[in-house]
């Protein structure tokens, strides 16, 4: 009878450290999962905060910008398909004459301050150029010039700045992108102009 006894409150005592260890197991897989969600929901909102970031730099571009941005990303040219900064060489100093692509002086001297600051900030950038016109002559010829800008400013990047020429690739907008009126002197003067896109 005796070992019966024991035997049995061995049997019961078994059953009950069963039933706490998995008590137990349960436990410590709902303190797991809730770990797991808390630093997916995390992540998520971090993701989150970076696209956002991203969107309202995209939004302070300009529209050819963000073109630039479309088709660098297309042509698998960027690795992280980044928009950095844009600068565009038109004022009242470095700008271009009336159907003419040389560089002037201070054209010149804006690009190597340009190329100085690309190689100041060490990043690994891809630079898209972008020439423009005022709305004087034909598109064919406002294309063609657009681009002799453009190719004009890369060539300096490279020759001068010490940019590599994969870094940069030259599109021309012709006269279908102004920033200013193009019914008077001044405003075809800040159109003649070329804008370099930097992105990561």
């Amino acid at each position: 009878m005796k070992i019966r006894t024991v035997s049995w409150l061995m049997a019961c005592a078994a059953l009950l450290t069963g039933c706490a260890t998995e008590g137990y197991v349960n436990e410590q897989i709902a303190s797991l999962n809730k770990r797991v969600d808390d630093q997916a929901a995390s992540r998520h909102q971090a993701l989150e905060n970076r696209i956002n970031s991203q969107q309202a730099m995209l939004d302070g571009a300009s529209r050819t910008a963000q073109e630039a941005l479309a088709r660098a990303d297309a042509a698998g040219k960027l690795a992280a398909g980044k928009f950095l900064y844009e600068v565009t060489l038109t004022s009242q100093v470095a700008r271009f004459e009336f159907d003419d692509s040389t560089l002037s002086p201070d054209m010149k001297a804006a690009l190597d301050a340009f190329a100085t600051q690309l190689k100041t900030d060490n990043r690994n950038v891809y630079i898209e150029i972008q020439g423009h016109t005022d709305s004087i002559g034909s598109d064919a010829v406002n294309l063609a010039l657009g681009l002799a800008r453009a190719e004009a400013v890369r060539r300096y990047l490279a020759m001068q700045g010490g940019i590599a020429l994969h870094r940069m690739s030259v599109i021309s907008y012709g006269e279908s992108a102004p920033v200013a009126s193009n019914m008077n002197r001044a405003g075809r003067a800040e159109n003649r102009r070329v804008t370099l896109v930097v992105m990561k």
